[in-house]
């Protein structure tokens, strides 16, 4: 059993021993005194607990949950309960309150005060802020962590506060949010309940929270839809930390252009009045920068799942814009680039943020975008069209045209060479500007056959010495020696230095070739970690096979019971941990767009949900044919439905084997030929071949 367990684990397990012919979830929540929804996620970390005692769960409609299994077990997990610490949090919630405490502080806080706080080891925090890494930066935040320093996040405030908010969202259930608002207007002093959603609530004033409350009730009326639940505590929760933070002298700043170009909609009307309301019922100035965040925040409360299409890393709608935007640029230019894997991978990976910044209309900033439209008219212009025709419903912006740009012009100037000179690329800018400035190089001097990027923080895990020639577009004082400075735009000078510099280290480098990634300079530790990877690979690859089938669907079904019917199977599979939230993620995942592969009889339904325990690809084949629409907006007919499924927070392996298959089934016409046969043997055949051919190339 794990070290620690939370007091609700606790009781749940004891519960469950205790009513051997079930109980329901309303009943547990009644017992704890808290909502379905946190059954529902306790139950998540009881079933791992009674699975190490060969015990397990059953959930059946009527009965509620089940433990399954022999007395002799259900004894042991008994005396077991025994021998555990207990404390107030699960995990998760640990987790939850660790970041809100780090985000609202803005000095150091040491680990022992958070274990203290929290009754667990130092350890144990220390596990759990590896584990907050990674969710910081799906907030474009950072954990700082240094020996008597102290652990702290430093970001943006915007991003501060949306990490808030979000955490609020997801713990907060609706009932809490009520019954919290409630106590403050009663004036009822009693002792807050120590819960997750008490705790984080108690981030901001009660009486706060009943201001903005009455404030956005006000206006509710006048916005030209209706506001769900979630987006509406949402909104109130936001505005409560932004008075908070503004209060204590934070503030974030909004893109001036960009905020003129929001007040002829009627979100900002909305939230002009909204902000001129809280003015005065708090006697602060607030600056306009906030009717701008509150702005963003209304547009996007009609639209459902963001997050999740954001982290969607097997989208093959990408993988489908994406092949379409190389083959357009390929035939116009008349270079060939349908097989250039670096530009096919950085494109999926621009894309995707760039498309959602446009559909939700968020501005950006190209600094370079003058020298680019300057330096390559032909190519910018290329590109420009190309878009028009392949993203028909998308209007990609000047700013966006030119970081495209950029990843076209350092795939199609690469040339071959006789020499096997190597270069690294410093830049503090970002790849964008780091690639245009390796193509460039790659333009200009032939003896150059391969070039690495990396920027200044990535710079002291490299080994420079292996490069013949260190390129930077940034003073590096004294971290290298022997590197070249430039612009980010090669002038013609630089360009003469550089090709000085390579003609004297040719010489010398021609009987002895560097080979940069040679497998012989691998350290022992990065030979454990390409194992590590390796075993990933393998055991995702492998997963995913033996979870994959064909089904055949006879009888006319709709796509929602086509949907269920999958959900169903799955669970039964014990790939998913329940049908609902799978189901609903997978309907919310086609208002984000469509999922028919245009030009085929394919529809790929695919979601990130933390419901799903293990990834899944499974293919269903329907006698009657469905309409849908496709990726390219227009309705098309699908007969052949693919649901791909991964956990939550999967392995950045795991996304890329999905991302790989993704990209198999519309790789040609014969892969799609094959999907679309429901023959599952050639299928299974087919995809065993490529994930082999997938490890070995990664071996």
């Amino acid at each position: 059993m794990n070290v620690y367990i939370s007091g609700r684990e606790r009781k749940i397990i004891e519960e469950l021993l205790n009513n051997e012919s079930g109980i329901t979830i309303e009943q547990l929540a009644a017992i704890l005194d808290v909502s379905s929804r946190t059954i529902h996620r306790d139950l998540k970390i009881v079933e791992d607990i009674v699975v190490d005692h060969h015990l397990s769960l059953s959930k059946k409609a009527g009965v509620g949950v089940k433990l399954e299994g022999n007395k002799v077990d259900k004894k042991q997990l008994d005396l077991s309960l025994a021998q555990v610490e207990f404390t107030d949090y699960t995990p998760e919630e640990r987790h939850a309150i660790i970041l809100t405490t780090l985000l609202e502080s803005s000095e150091p806080i040491k680990l022992f005060t958070l274990a203290n706080e929290l009754n667990v080891t130092v350890a144990t925090v220390s596990h759990d802020l590896d584990k907050l890494e990674a969710s910081l930066e799906e907030y474009k935040l950072t954990l700082i962590r240094k020996r008597g320093y102290g652990v702290k996040v430093e970001g943006k405030e915007s991003y501060k506060r949306a990490a808030l908010s979000h955490l609020i969202s997801k713990y907060v259930d609706e009932l809490d949010f009520i019954l919290f608002i409630k106590k403050n207007i009663e004036n009822q002093n009693e002792p807050p309940i120590d819960s997750i959603s008490e705790r984080l609530l108690g981030l901001v004033d009660q009486s706060k929270l009943v201001t903005i409350k009455k404030s956005i009730e006000h206006i509710k009326k006048e916005l030209p839809y209706e506001l769900a639940d979630r987006s509406y505590i949402g909104l109130v929760v936001h505005l409560a930390l932004a008075i908070e933070r503004l209060q204590k002298g934070e503030r974030i700043h909004f893109d001036l252009n960009y905020l003129n170009e929001l007040k002829d909609t009627k979100e900002y009307k909305i939230a002009e009045k909204i902000i001129i309301e809280l003015q005065h019922a708090f006697q602060l100035s607030i600056p306009a920068d906030e009717i701008g965040y509150i702005t963003m925040h209304l547009l996007g409360a009609k639209l459902r799942s963001d997050q999740d299409y954001l982290l969607e890393d097997s989208a093959v709608n990408i993988i489908y814009y994406t092949k379409a935007l190389i083959t357009e640029v390929e035939e116009k230019i008349g270079v060939p680039l349908t097989n250039h894997k670096s530009l096919f991978h950085d494109l999926i990976t621009h894309l995707k943020p760039t498309i959602y910044r446009i559909q939700k209309d968020m501005h950006i900033n190209n600094p370079l975008m003058e020298e680019i439209k300057r330096d390559y008219q032909d190519l910018y212009q290329i590109i420009k069209e190309a878009c028009r025709n392949v993203f028909d419903s998308i209007s990609f912006p000047d700013e966006e045209i030119a970081y495209l740009v950029l990843h076209f012009a350092a795939a199609s100037i690469q040339r071959e060479s006789q020499h096997k000179l190597s270069a690294l690329v410093i830049c503090s800018s970002g790849i964008g500007t780091s690639k245009m400035l390796g193509s460039r190089i790659n333009q200009e001097i032939n003896e150059i056959a391969n070039i690495d990027h990396c920027s200044l923080f990535e710079l002291e895990h490299i080994e420079v010495e292996k490069y013949d020639l260190v390129v930077s577009t940034i003073p590096l004082r004294e971290q290298i020696k022997d590197y070249v400075l430039v612009s980010p735009i090669l002038t013609e000078n630089e360009i003469a230095k550089l090709k000085s510099i390579i003609k004297r280290r040719t010489l010398t480098n021609q009987s002895n070739p560097s080979k940069p990634g040679d497998v012989e300079r691998l350290t022992g530790t990065d030979i454990q970690k390409r194992l590590e990877r390796m075993q990933i690979y393998s055991r995702v690859s492998l997963g995913l096979l033996l979870s994959f089938d064909v089904y055949q669907v006879t009888e006319s079904l709709a796509k929602e019971a086509v949907i269920k019917l999958a959900c169903d199977q799955l669970l039964d599979g014990q790939y998913i941990v329940n049908t609902p939230d799978v189901y609903q993620a997978l309907l919310d995942r086609e208002t984000l767009g469509g999922l028919g592969i245009p030009g085929t009889r394919l529809s790929l339904f695919h979601t990130r949900q933390k419901q799903v325990k293990k990834p899944a690809f499974v293919i269903y084949h329907l006698s009657t044919p469905l309409s849908i629409k496709g990726m390219d907006n227009r309705e098309m007919t699908t007969d052949t439905l693919l649901f791909m499924l991964s956990p939550l927070y999967a392995e950045d392996e795991c996304l890329e084997v999905l991302s790989f298959i993704s990209g198999l089934i519309i790789r040609d016409q014969q892969t799609t030929a094959l999907f679309e046969s429901s023959h599952k043997e050639k299928i299974k055949h087919y995809l065993s071949q490529q994930l082999n051919t997938f490890i070995n190339e990664k071996l």
